[in-house]
Parts: C-alpha cells; sequence; structure tokens
C-alpha cells in the first residue's frame, strides 16, 4: 500500500515540516554531489548510529560525552543511504506531519519530532547493542509523527494506491488500519530480526517500533487541540 495523501486539509503552512524535508534533503544532496564515495562512507560511520562504538566505560571528558555517546543517537536521523530511502520517508512526513505540526504548534512540533527520533535511536542501540553496523534515517521520528498522526484524527483516510498485478487500484483506508497494519507489519519483522543480523535485514525495524512507540506515549504532551479549537 503506498499513501498517496490523507484526507485532512491544514490550517496553516507547515514551516518546520517543511524545514524537516528541506534539511533532510539538502544532506543528502551534499553526501550525494559534493562528496566522493569514500568521503560519503566516512560521513555516514561518523554521524550515524553504531551500536558497538558507543563505550559509556570510554567516555572521560564532555568532548567524548558530545562525540561518541550524544552526537549519533541524534545526527543519524538526517542521513539517508539512497535515494529510494530518502523519498520514502519524505514523503511519509510529507502527508503526515503537516496536521500533526497543525495540532502541535510549530515549536511543540521540532520538540516532539527531535524527541521520537532519539528514542528511535536508544531503541536500536538497546536490541542491537554489538551491532557495527550504521543506523541512519529519519524514519524512526516519522514513526512517532504517524503514531501521533493515527490517535490525533483518527477519522482521517489514507488514499492509497494498491498495485494489483498492473492495475492500479485507489483505496480509501481509515488511518487507523492504514497505521495499525504498518506497526504491526514493523512489530512481526522486528520480532524477526532479532534472530538474524543486521546486514541481513537492513531495516532498522526496532528504531521504528520505538519511535512509534514514543509517538504514542508523548503526543498527548504537546498536543495544543483544544487551545486551537480542533475538534
Amino acid at each position: 500500500m503506498i499513501p498517496l495523501r490523507d484526507t485532512i486539509p491544514s490550517r496553516s503552512f507547515p514551516v518546520v515540516n517543511w524545514l524537516l524535508i528541506l534539511t533532510n534533503v539538502s544532506i543528502f544532496l551534499y553526501e550525494v554531489f559534493l562528496l566522493d564515495t569514500r568521503q560519503a562512507e566516512l560521513m555516514i560511520f561518523d554521524f550515524g548510529l553504531i551500536p558497538d562504538k558507543v563505550r559509556f566505560d570510554e567516555i572521560s571528558n564532555l568532548r567524548d560525552l558530545r562525540v561518541t555517546l550524544l552526537r549519533p543517537f541524534f545526527t543519524n536521523m538526517f542521513l539517508h543511504g539512497g535515494w529510494g530511502h530518502l523519498i520514502s520517508n519524505m514523503w511519509i512526513l510529507f502527508i503526515f506531519g503537516d496536521n500533526v505540526e497543525d495540532r502541535m504548534g510549530k515549536v511543540r512540533y521540532f520538540l516532539f519530532y527531535i524527541l521520537c527520533g532519539l528514542i528511535a535511536s536508544f531503541a536500536h542501540f538497546i536490541l542491537h547493542r554489538n551491532s557495527a553496523v550504521p543506523a541512519i534515517g529519519a524514519s524512526g521520528a516519522i514513526s512517532g509523527v504517524m503514531a501521533a498522526y493515527m490517535l490525533m484524527f483518527p477519522k482521517s483516510t489514507i488514499i492509497s494506491l494498491v498495485p494489483i498485478i498492473i492495475i492500479p487500484l485507489f483505496i480509501p483506508i481509515p488511518a487507523l488500519i492504514y497505521i495499525g497494519i504498518w506497526f504491526f507489519g514493523q512489530l512481526w519483522s522486528g520480532t524477526a530480526s532479532l534472530m538474524l543480523s543486521d546486514s541481513a535485514t537492513g531495516i532498522a525495524f526496532w528504531a521504528h517500533i520505538g519511535g512509534f512507540i514514543g509517538g504514542l506515549a508523548l503526543y498527548r504532551f504537546f498536543d495544543t487541540s483544544k487551545r486551537k479549537g480542533f475538534y
């Protein structure tokens, strides 16, 4: 199921959502067009989250704390491994993020997005503690946005493209069902991935799951809908 659009119009221009999209795209374009292959790999290894490189016992000063521990948990959510990875993440953020920003307000939405991304990073870190594979991508933070959308707009409908062989079908799917199916798919795949190596799966399912659960837990603290007259 490929989501094309939702049925909830934005009340205001989603400034923060667009800034997040443009930031992710700009960093990826820098990586692709201004760096050679070796430099791009080094950038991913320097700023991606590699659980095995996070050594608490080796932190002896504030610089070690920032570079070794704090930085990768944050910076990894602004890196992407290819055009497909980037476009799919930014498309989902484009569809769901504007409405969540409407309900939360710009500053609260930004903080919510970053917190969900950090929770996603820590979830991946905890469950893949010995992994030497860099985890990158905005999908953990976006998973939190999807969780908030599902609970804030339960009556929304997601117009989805469902290809049947060569016949494209455009099917309206309630947001609760669409996002619920997506989450349980991640949970199923994430459970299976624990029996495989990171390189075998290639997808940080538990970052998605962690970000989603973080979104479920946090969204109510950022929701300003009553003050804005939402219903």
